[in-house]
């Protein structure tokens, strides 16, 4: 049996780097410059040179990492977006300072997912005044919708008769209880909805004879169908830390159980950790410019520090790095400097002209009064202290985070690192330094300058869902899939039964997408409640979040 192909991108601040894998192996590795202006033409540029090493007559798989969602929150390029709140009573949402607008109506489902008071269609029959008819986008969000989404889709309903834009669901995005977050997800899911489904008309249309099934990485580390991201592109936000993470899974031969992971760009430093063997969580859900959604995630931080930083010198400070970037690295033709010329004249990376590099920083050093040697060696110092100084805050952060479990709290994880794994084109360079400083092991990945790319290809797709079950009465919800149903004898149906169905749910749903079903599912979070009334127990919820574990197939090294 011939060992399939996959083609993986990943477009970075800097460069957009993409691989064909066969198999195991890594059969080419290509890296185009980044154009922020249009990052479309970038991939195809990448796409089509990485398909030049691709001779077959079957089409190959393409997996994409993309800023595109990630970008237009960043910069606030989404459309306008309205939001329509059922939040019931007790909630003051003003309160929260959202920074757009909200349409509070009545009606009222409460924490079980039972119909207190229903919506009032004087309200609905007036929002086609509030709202309009433009083809603006608009979030609807119930604060109780992952129980009972009823009031969700009765509005969706109403306003699709004449309002033509999106309309997210909030309860499609996440089962989780987070009210705020969820209006937050909603909103941000439908402003960029506009921009994924063009990307998705593109990209469809560039399937064909060789491309054929099109899937984008998300923030998890796993991966969602074209069709999918359309539905949901909120949930492909920050999907360059998680191919870091994917292509740290894919390459590396570390074998401590806790590890940093430092993903060195140009323009950008991410930092991961792993606990335990496995890779950190954001436990409530990703933030991203200041937004707290529900979005699943990898635990990372990225800062403004890269082989292209800019590079300053302040009196009083000395040398400072970045977060801009100066450009292209003098040694490559460029016109500033940037610690990139500080590895190329110190002899420590072979790339472009080290005499060039050589030069500049001679013409800076003698306005300072240093030798165009000892000015690069300085930067260079600074740029591993500066890293240094971020790897200590994030983990100064990781171990501020609340501890939540009685086995977490009786036995607190050791968070610390025990070596040090890089990766990104500066990473050969640096993070020998930066883990010296530290006084830890270091592994530079194979690849290490594509290893994203490589990540992306890599990984395999999953989903996850939140069961939420109440045995009085009788009812079980699944929001992601939209199901609801009735538990057969609830009397009997406990924690335990609720585990297996969220998994045997999991599975069902990972099918009907079209993903692999057969990887672990695991639990990522769950609780239990007894409901009382006059002194006695009349029954339970069950709150089961699952999904299939990111997973990655593991590529060979360089040396084979």
């Amino acid at each position: 049996m011939l060992a399939a192909f996959m083609v993986g991108i990943d477009v970075g601040g800097t460069n957009t780097d993409a691989v064909l894998l066969r198999g195991a192996e890594v059969e080419a590795l290509i890296k185009v410059p980044t154009d922020p202006s249009d990052l479309l033409g970038s991939t195809t540029l990448a796409l089509h040179k990485v398909l030049e090493h691709y001779k077959e007559a079957k089409p190959v798989k393409l997996h994409l990492s993309t800023t595109l969602s990630t970008n237009a929150i960043v910069e606030g390029r989404g459309s306008p977006t309205q939001v329509v709140t059922v939040p019931g009573p007790g909630v003051n949402l003003k309160s929260l300072d959202f920074p757009f607008t909200l349409v509070e109506l009545d009606g009222y489902i409460d924490h079980r997912g039972r119909e207190i008071s229903p919506l009032q269609l004087e309200q609905v029959s007036r929002l086609r005044n509030v709202l309009g008819e433009s083809g603006e986008a608009l979030a609807i969000v119930g604060k109780f919708s992952q129980r009972n989404p009823a009031h969700e889709q009765s509005l969706k309903e109403e306003i699709a008769k004449w309002h033509k834009g999106i309309i997210t669901l909030g309860h499609r995005l996440s089962g989780r209880a987070n009210f705020p977050r969820r209006i937050v997800t909603a909103y941000l899911n439908s402003s960029i909805a506009r921009q994924q489904l063009e990307f998705l008309r593109v990209w469809q249309k560039v399937q064909g004879s060789a491309i054929g099934e099109i899937l984008i990485l998300k923030a998890d580390g796993g991966t969602m169908t074209l069709e999918d991201s359309a539905e949901r592109p909120i949930e492909s936000i920050l999907s360059g830390p998680a191919a870091s993470i994917m292509g740290v899974k894919a390459l590396a031969q570390c074998a401590e159980a806790n590890f940093l992971i430092v993903d060195i760009g140009g323009t950008t430093t991410d930092l991961a950790a792993v606990v335990d063997g496995e890779v950190l969580f954001e436990r409530d859900g990703a933030t991203i410019s200041g937004y707290k959604t529900l979005v699943p995630a990898v635990l990372a931080r990225s800062t403004g520090l890269g082989g292209d930083s800019r590079i300053r010198y302040e009196a009083g400070t000395g040398i400072v790095i970045g977060p801009e970037r100066a450009g292209t690295p003098v040694c490559l033709g460029g016109e500033h400097l940037t610690p990139t010329d500080a590895a190329a004249a110190l002899g420590l990376a072979s790339v472009g002209s080290q005499e060039a590099a050589r030069q500049a920083w001679r013409d800076w050093g003698e306005s300072l009064g240093l030798s165009g040697e000892k000015l690069a060696s300085e930067v260079f110092q600074a740029f591993v202290n500066q890293l240094r100084r971020l790897v200590e805050d994030f983990y100064t952060e990781l171990e501020s985070m609340p501890l939540y479990t009685i086995r977490e709290v009786l036995d607190p994880p050791r968070l610390r690192p025990a070596a040090v794994v890089g990766l990104g084109a500066p990473a050969p360079v640096f993070i020998p330094a930066l883990a010296n400083n530290m006084g830890l092991p270091w592994e530079v990945l194979p690849f290490a300058s594509g290893a994203n790319a490589i990540g992306a290809a890599a990984a395999r797709a999953t989903v996850g869902v939140t069961l939420q079950a109440d045995t009085q009465l009788g009812k079980v919800t699944i929001p992601e899939m939209g199901y609801q149903g009735d538990l057969h004898r609830p009397l009997f149906f406990d924690l335990g039964k609720a585990r297996s169905l969220a998994e045997e749910k999991t599975r069902e749903y990972a099918e009907s997408l079209g993903y692999d079903a057969s990887g672990e599912v695991y639990i990522v979070e769950e609780e239990s409640f007894q409901m009382v009334r006059g002194f006695r127990t009349v029954g339970q919820t069950h709150m089961v979040r699952t999904q299939l574990r990111p997973e990655v197939c593991r590529v060979r090294g360089e040396d084979g």
